[in-house]
Formats: structure tokens, C-alpha cells, sequence
């Protein structure tokens, strides 16, 4: 329904233009004179008014960005003077739209144009509905009024019934935006009009009625803190003048707000800063003689000492950390590559801005297992070194109480947080390089299984939100590097090694051992004896004849003891007076010095001496907890008169290698007559087969084929060839299948001074893992079935002396 109907009146006005502003009929605005374009439309306006009489007029209208509007407002001139600034200046009065039309010529330098001016008429009575937007108007701009105080214009707005005039009122509001003053000037509708000013004035109450809510919260907020500023000083004073009359110190409250100070000075994450703060409200609340004030204290300290923002940079110079770490280990290029790509992916990720992600940052948890004196301890430091983090190493080893690692709840007496949350203050620094060292060997009792507890911390989905007992709010172990170290890999959980990413260490090489005797043992034990770099130094020959004689081991460590003895026998020489130097120590001087050697390898033996010098006995490779090893199986029948009869096995075997027994004597019983072994030997006869080295417990099916070789040799009567070691599975029908350890075997078998290695077809693909320089020196055969092995290992029937044959059965 139609509210009101328009009135058009043609006419012909100077262009005042408003610089984004905006006047509305009915506003009484003062202008400046001073600005050009507005002085030139109030002279050209008194110009026409002086010809045809009346009052001036002009036609206000906004520019707003350059750009005129299309609708304007006449405004008469009332008055011309000076401003109360003392500048020049005019009042003037809004009267009506004018909507904008061509240009026209007129007196003056002014823009004149042409428009038509649209009166709006307003039904009277009003409609329900309008009047109803007038009443809603009144009383929101009343309201607005009374809280800025203009208790003037209240009056004012209520005598307006007009309701052109009244939504044009809005005009004066200096909340309004440019844009809304425009559109405002643009809506002709008087409704329409009203019901755009009615909806900008209750959101700006609206704005208001929040703001000021807001403002109070924080008043009330700050006065609280001046209460209670106040209160504290007060009480302060009060404990000083009491401790002044009981003659002691204030100690009470000088050591809460001491604590209180600290915390607030600290740099925590928001979460541990309120956990202090409420632990130093109790505090402040106990009494001295209270016990709890102690263990708030304590947690407090280790809290406050905690580094919960410290983090060093990483070096991201990758070729240098690669050449840090091969600097400081020869060998270990497994453990070397990861460390690298670990390097590498967090220089990527940092920079494309994925450092965070999800709350977690890009930690590792390596596992480091290989035999003792390999350097898995040692490496940890290394990867620190090159990564340019802090080192922390954990001892695990023997550990049996969950607390150690999770810490103990603090109602307990001596209540310590556990060894992680220990480490990380220790180092100063969320991100360190922790090593767990001797993972495998953590136990379990009543007190709990401190594996168990490791699942979360070496979890890298879990440790970004790990909660210690002691500490009881959540700390982000996701940057740290976690470095564990085993000897057994059986010996580690099973869902513990499933978080971690496993590198196997399996053992050096002579070569690998000289080199690192000459770059880092040699040089630290000349330092421990006491001796100078050019006082002694030990050529390449005795360097190899220690790791290859004196000592066979995965690791080097018994190697160092072989040198720093040596250096010791040396120095000790050079005091008595016995010994010149500078001395150089060649492979001929070993013997004078520390001894005989005590690993001799067989084929350095003479013949007769040899351990395989009889039918019966046969050279399989192992793995211990030591690394890889030399085994020897032995084999022998009882006379027939004993009546001995059965299999006996001795040296300590376990349930598999027992049945890999059974399983090499059935073999034979069964194929005797194709492999042309007197058999019958087998049925009367008892047969004894026997792993020297009898006090260490050995199991796996891994000896199967040697077992099956020493017992063809015993009845054969066909010595094994010495140079001969082999390793595999055997089955009842005679296949070879594979085994575990390749490696670390072979590494023995070379140590041994083994040539010729036989290993089942299946573990070939295991041989990329071996150093080349071993594979250069050993001959490796493939098998799938026993016969090949005997085939190999046993020398022609000549090479057996005639009274070492074993006599068929009568």
C-alpha cells in the first residue's frame, strides 16, 4: 500500500559539492568559505538572488570519492560571516531532495544545473504501521540521547511527527557511515526511509550495550586486582610486624610472593603458568609448619626450572652434519643415511612452514641394536654434535619401577619427577638428542614394567601430550630425537619396538677396525698414557694383527684395551729406562710386549693341530649377544661293545637346536644308501654330538646343515675343509632354508680367517647388506639342498688317513 506520493518541481541551482559528507533535508550545517568550489557556489547563489530576489539557494551535493551523487538537497543560505575558528563561512539549511538532471549556464564561476526538486506527501492520519515506526524510532533515539546526556534534543526528537522529517533527523547521528548517509539521501520513500534508521540505530545501541558490558567486566576485573593488591601489602605488613615480635624473619609471605613473582615472571605455556599459580595460592593458604608447603615448594622449583620455551635451532648444513658424523664413526652408513634424511625432510618442512603440524612437531625415535662396543652409545652424541642439539643419555639398564620414567605422585615422601622430564632439564632444551641406553635390558615386578610406560613416550602420535605424576600438567616431548640402544633384539617388547624405527648395527670389519683405531683410539690412549702423538705410534701391520689376533669382537672395544695396554707396557719401559723414544711398535714387537695372540685363526694352524683334523667335526657360524660367532660342531659314535645307543647332544643346546639334531641323524638314517654312507653304523651305535664352548647356552635352527655335515664326515670318514664354515636350516627331505644374522656371520666367518662360506639360496638377496671388502675375501655359496653342502665342505675320500675312517657295520 502507497504511504505517500511525490511532487515534482523543475529549477536550476549552483553545485555546492560535500567532500564525503552528506546533509539531509531539515540539517543546519555551518561551511567553510575557504575551500574553492564551495565559495564559488555561495557567491554565484547571492549573485542570482540579487537579480531575482529571495533568499540564496544552492544544491548541496555529496562527492564521495570524486564522484557525484545522483541526488542532492537544496539548501538556502542563511547566513554569511566568520565561523567561531574566525574563518570565513555560511549557515545553511536543508529544504528537499533534488534529483540531479543536465548542466545549465548561471552568474558566477560556479557549476550550475538543472534538477528536479521531490517533495514527499505524507498521508494524514498516518497508517498503523508507520505510526507504529515512529513511536519504535522516538523512543530507540531517546534512549541513545539520555546515555550521551543530551536531555535537550529529547525533547526536540519527540515533537517531530513528520515522518520525512523525522527519518531525516537520522542525519545527525555521528555513528552513520558516509555510505549510510547516502542511501538515506537517496531513498525517497519516507517508510523506507525510516524503518534504514531504525535498524542502524538498534545495532549501534546493540554495539553499545556490548561494549560497555565489556568495559565494566574490565573494570571490575581491575579493581579487583587493586583489592587484592592492596589486601596482600596489608597482609605483608601484618606478618612483618609479627615476625618482628616473635624476632624472626618474614619469611612466610616474602617466599610466596617470591615464588608468585617468579611465576609470573617466567616464560610458560599458559596451561602450566596456571597449574603454578594455583599450586602458589596454596602456598599462600598453608602454614608453615604445614608438610604440603614443602612439596609445593619442590614441584614449584622443578617447574620453574623446566625449559618449557627453549629450543636450540637445527643445523640445517647437511653436508656438514654428513661430515661430522662420518668424522666421528667409521663405518655405520645405515644409521649415518637416516640421521641425514631425518635432517634433510625437517629442512624441507621448515622451509614450507609445516613445522607444526596437528600440535606435534617432527620428532624420531631410532632404535640402535647391535653387540657391545659398536658405538651405538658414542653415536648418540654425534648425531647431537651434527644436528647442533643438546645430549642427554638415560640409563635404563636394570630399571624395574614405572615411576622411574612416568615419576612419582607427589604425596609421596622424596616424590622426584621420572627420568625423561630429569633429561630434558638437564639439557635446557625441548628438542634434545636423549638417548634411552640399554633399552633391552629394563625389568618388570610388583613396582610395575617401565617398558610399559615407555609406549606414550616413544609414541610420536602420543608424546606431543605426555603427563609425567610428578608434573601433572602435559609437556611436549614430539621434538625430541629419541635414541635407544640394545644388544638383544628379542629382548625389546614387541609393542615397543613397533614405535620405533629399528638400524641395526651388526659389526666392523678389520678394515673398519684399523681405521678406527688409527683416527680415534690411538689418539685418546696416547692422552690416558701419558705419551705424545710422535712419542709412539703403531704401523698398519700391528694395528690389523691386534684386531684380527689379539681380539675378535663385533665392536672394537677389547681392541682399545689391547692398544691402551700396549701403551702402558711402552711407557712403563721408557720410565725403567728400558725403552727409547720416539719408538715405532710393528707386528714383531707384539709378542715382547703384550703376549701371544689369543684368536689364531685355523688356517693359520698347523694341519694337525686344526680342529677339523679329524672326520666328525664341522664349522658353523652363529649369533650371539656378541655379534656374530665361530662355531664348532663335534660328532662321534660309541663302540658297538658299550652298547651305548640313541643321540646324545651336550653344550648347554636348546629345544630348536635339539631338534635340528634329530632332524640331521633322521636325514641320513633315511638317505644313506643315495649319499653312500654306511648307515648301519647308525643303528647299533650310539652317536654324540657336542658344541664346545659347553657353559654358553645356544639355540636356533641355524646349525642344522653342520650338524648334518659333521655326522656325514664321521661316517664318511671325509675330513671338512678347514676354510669351510656354513650356516642354514635343514628339513627332513634335505632342503636348505634360510636364516637370520647373515651378516653379522659373515663378519665372524672373515674375522675367523673363513674363505669359503655355504648359506642357503633364499638368504642371497641378504648379501647386499655385507661390506664388499668381506665379500671380496670370502667365496659364497648358494644352496638349496644338503647334498650341495656335502658336495663342498667335505674333502676327497684321499684326504682322510685310513685309520680315522669309521668301519661299516658287521
Amino acid at each position: 500500500m502507497a504511504t505517500e506520493s511525490h511532487a515534482v518541481t523543475p529549477l536550476a541551482l549552483p553545485v555546492l559539492p560535500l567532500d564525503d559528507e552528506v546533509v539531509l533535508p531539515g540539517m543546519v550545517v555551518p561551511l567553510d568559505l575557504s575551500d574553492t568550489d564551495v565559495r564559488a557556489a555561495v557567491e554565484a547563489a547571492q549573485a542570482a538572488a540579487r537579480e531575482g530576489g529571495g533568499k540564496p539557494e544552492v544544491l548541496l551535493v555529496p562527492r564521495i570519492d570524486g564522484t557525484y551523487t545522483g541526488t542532492g538537497v537544496i539548501g538556502t543560505i542563511e547566513q554569511v560571516g566568520r565561523l567561531s575558528d574566525g574563518d570565513p563561512g555560511a549557515l545553511i539549511r536543508g529544504r528537499g531532495r533534488v534529483r540531479i538532471g543536465a548542466g545549465t549556464s548561471g552568474p558566477g564561476a560556479a557549476l550550475w544545473v538543472e534538477g528536479t526538486q521531490i517533495d514527499a506527501v505524507v498521508p494524514d492520519p498516518l497508517p498503523g504501521a508507520a505510526a507504529e515506526l515512529v513511536k519504535e524510532y522516538k523512543a530507540l533515539a531517546t534512549s541513545w540521547l539520555k546515555k550521551r546526556g543530551a536531555w535537550q534534543v529529547v525533547d526536540r526528537v519527540q515533537q517531530i511527527e513528520d515522518i520525512s522529517a523525522l527519518a531525516d533527523n537520522s542525519g545527525y547521528s555521528p555513528f552513520l557511515t558516509t555510505a549510510q548517509k547516502v542511501q538515506l539521501l537517496e531513498t525517497v520513500d519516507a517508510v523506507a526511509r525510516l524503518k534504514l534508521a531504525i535498524q542502524w540505530l538498534g545495532e549501534h545501541l546493540a554495539e553499545q550495550d556490548v561494549a560497555e558490558s565489556i568495559a565494566k567486566d574490565v573494570q571490575e576485573g581491575v579493581d579487583k586486582q587493586q583489592r587484592e593488591f592492596l589486601l596482600r601489602r596489608q597482609l605483608e605488613a601484618v606478618r612483618k610486624e609479627l615476625s618482628e615480635l616473635n624476632g624472626g624473619p618474614g619469611s612466610g609471605a616474602d617466599e610466596s610472593d617470591d615464588y608468585r613473582a617468579r611465576v609470573e615472571a617466567a616464560d610458560l605455556p599458559e596451561h602450566v603458568r596456571e597449574a603454578a599459580l594455583k599450586e602458589v595460592d596454596k602456598l599462600e593458604r598453608s602454614s608453615d609448619q604445614s608438610p604440603e608447603g614443602s612439596w609445593i615448594r619442590t614441584w614449584l622449583d622443578t617447574v620453574l626450572e623446566l625449559p618449557w620455551t627453549e629450543r636450540t635451532e637445527d643445523a640445517y648444513d647437511i653436508r656438514g652434519a654428513q661430515e661430522i658424523l662420518d668424522a666421528e664413526h667409521a663405518g655405520l652408513q645405515d644409521v649415518k643415511e637416516r640421521i641425514t634424511e631425518y635432517l634433510a625432510v625437517r629442512k624441507r618442512r621448515s622451509e614450507r612452514g609445516l613445522g607444526v603440524v596437528g600440535g606435534r612437531r617432527g620428532g624420531a625415535v631410532l632404535a640402535l641394536v647391535g653387540p657391545p662396543g659398536v658405538g651405538k652409545t658414542s653415536l648418540g652424541e654425534s648425531v647431537a654434535h651434527a644436528m647442533g642439539r643438546k645430549f642427554v643419555r638415560v640409563a635404563l639398564g636394570g630399571v624395574r619401577d614405572e615411576a622411574e620414567i612416568r615419576g612419582h605422585r607427589r604425596t609421596y615422601v622424596g616424590a622426584l619427577p621420572g627420568r625423561i622430564v630429569r633429561a630434558i632439564k638437564e639439557a635446557g632444551s625441548m628438542n634434545p638428542v636423549v638417548l634411552l641406553d640399554e633399552i633391552d635390558k629394563v625389568g618388570s615386578d610388583f613396582r610395575g614394567d617401565p617398558a610399559a610406560a615407555l609406549l606414550e613416550v616413544l609414541d610420536p602420535a602420543q608424546n606431543h601430550t605426555f603427563r609425567d605424576h610428578y608434573l601433572e600438567v602435559e609437556l611436549d616431548l614430539s621434538d625430541v630425537v629419541f635414541l635407544a640402544t640394545a644388544n638383544v633384539l628379542e629382548a625389546i617388547p614387541e609393542a615397543l619396538l613397533d614405535r620405533m624405527e629399528l638400524v641395526r648395527l651388526d659389526g666392523y670389519t678389520e678394515d673398519e677396525k684399523v681405521v678406527i683405531a688409527r683416527g680415534h683410539l690411538l689418539p685418546r690412549q696416547l692422552e690416558r698414557a701419558g705419551l705424545e702423538k710422535d712419542e709412539v705410534t703403531l704401523d698398519e701391520s700391528a694395528l690389523r694383527k691386534l684386531a684380527g689376533e689379539y681380539t675378535r669382537e663385533a665392536g672394537v672395544r677389547n681392541l682399545e684395551r689391547a692398544v691402551a695396554r700396549l701403551l702402558r707396557k711402552v711407557a712403563a719401559q721408557h720410565e725403567l729406562g728400558d725403552r727409547e723414544l720416539p719408538f715405532t711398535v710393528t707386528e714383531a714387537d707384539l709378542r715382547g710386549l703384550i703376549g701371544r695372540p689369543h684368536h689364531v685363526p685355523e688356517s693359520a694352524q698347523d694341519p694337525a693341530e686344526r680342529r677339523t683334523a679329524v672326520p666328525g667335526v664341522a664349522t658353523g657360524l652363529a649369533v650371539t649377544g656378541a655379534g656374530g660367532d665361530v662355531l664348532f660342531v663335534e660328532a662321534s659314535l660309541a663302540d658297538p661293545e658299550t652298547g651305548a645307543s640313541g643321540l646324545t647332544l651336550t653344550g648347554q643346546l636348546g629345544d630348536v637346536m635339539k631338534e635340528s639334531a634329530q632332524i640331521a641323524l633322521s636325514f641320513l638314517r633315511s638317505h644313506g644308501a643315495e649319499l653312500e654312507l654306511p648307515v648301519a653304523d647308525l643303528k647299533d651305535r650310539g652317536v654324540h654330538i657336542h658344541f664346545p664352548a659347553g657353559a654358553v647356552p645356544k639355540d636356533g635352527p641355524s646349525a642344522g646343515i653342520t650338524m648334518t655335515t659333521a655326522l656325514a664326515s664321521l661316517l664318511s670318514g671325509r675330513l671338512v675343509r678347514t676354510d669351510v664354515a656354513m650356516t642354514g636350516e635343514v628339513s627332513l627331505t634335505g632342503r636348505v632354508l634360510p636364516i637370520g644374522g647373515l651378516k653379522q656371520k659373515l663378519l665372524a666367518a672373515h674375522r675367523a680367517g673363513i674363505t669359503t662360506v655355504v648359506i642357503p639360496k633364499r638368504n642371497e638377496a641378504d648379501l647386499d647388506d655385507v661390506p664388499a671388502e668381506v665379500l671380496d675375501t670370502l667365496e659364497v655359496h648358494p644352496v638349496t639342498d644338503v647334498r650341495q653342502v656335502l658336495e663342498i665342505a667335505l674333502a676327497p675320500a684321499s684326504a682322510a688317513r685310513p685309520e680315522e675312517r669309521i668301519p661299516a657295520a658287521a
